[in-house]
């Protein structure tokens, strides 16, 4: 059980104790709650790897760190002012070239290494766009391509994708998608969000591989597709009992057909995440 951010302003603002500001601060203070983070600055900037060395040496030997995926990898817009002054070149025309984005694996890689190193690594999360579509002529094929190659480009490193688009989800589309993901040993992360059409997906517990991965962002309808001031803002939902009571059941089907299953609440505004993230590790505990 985690959170898919420790440093969000708002959550350092209201979960942490006042005194606590420091980088040191606040990962010892997280790591003393729980034993699993994911890493998002990852998708906004391509990671270092002094800062992943540092937050190796800063947690206990049993915690784990989930990254997600740089924004370019899984075709996202990316600001070119966010690449180092050598990739830039490689998307003057609005879009990156395929050598621009192995590039962006390569460094993607280096900058996790340390990680993989301290054996703190847990999964490499490929969240892809609501635009990475499943339906139209060939783009099945072309999509599932994609995410095969992102899996030899990220060399050995456990990846999930979650996808962003009800296509995904499409009776001719699930089965072959789902089949292909378990071959290929790639996980299929579950997730729950607002239901507000197509760029929502349902709640399926469809694991693919050892590695159960479930994402809660929260439920917020009016925010989900809106643009906020900050991701946290588009996050903003606090789950109150009796919805955590009602991901008992799916958090618990996810458990029981996966090795390892990892619960990573996304509403990190306030203090929001790591309070549910702890009621609802209570209300797991207190079933037994």
């Amino acid at each position: 059980m985690g959170t898919c951010s420790w440093a969000d302003p708002s959550m350092v603002r209201d979960w942490y104790p006042r005194h606590m500001r420091t980088p040191r601060g606040l990962l010892a203070h997280y790591a003393a709650h729980f034993d699993t983070v994911e890493v998002n600055a990852s998708f906004y900037a391509l990671p270092e790897a002094d800062h992943a060395r540092r937050w190796a040496e800063r947690t206990p030997g049993d915690f784990t760190f989930h990254v997600k995926a740089f924004g370019m990898m899984t075709g996202h817009r990316v600001d070119p002012r966010r690449l180092p002054a050598s990739m830039r070149e490689g998307v003057s025309s609005g879009r990156p070239d395929a050598a621009t984005i192995r590039e962006a694996f390569r460094r993607f890689r280096e900058g996790i290494a340390p990680l993989r190193r301290a054996g703190k690594l847990g999964v490499v999360l490929m969240q892809f766009p609501p635009y990475f579509r499943a339906d139209g002529p060939g783009a099945w094929r072309r999509r599932m391509a994609w995410i095969r190659r992102s899996a030899e480009l990220l060399e050995g490193s456990r990846m999930v994708v979650e996808f962003r688009h009800a296509s995904w989800y499409g009776e001719r589309v699930f089965a072959p998608t789902h089949a292909h993901l378990a071959r290929w040993g790639i996980g299929w992360v579950t997730v729950d969000e607002p239901q507000v059409g197509p760029d929502s997906v349902p709640l399926v517990v469809a694991p693919t591989t050892s590695i159960g991965y479930m994402r809660l962002h929260g439920r917020n309808e009016a925010t989900w597709n809106a643009r906020t001031a900050s991701a946290a803002e588009r996050f903003r939902y606090d789950y109150d009992d009796d919805a955590l009571r009602g991901l008992l059941e799916p958090v618990g089907a996810l458990a029981e057909r996966t090795r390892e299953t990892f619960v990573m609440f996304n509403n990190c505004y306030s203090d929001y995440a790591p309070r549910n993230a702890s009621t609802l590790r209570a209300m797991l505990d207190s079933r037994g």
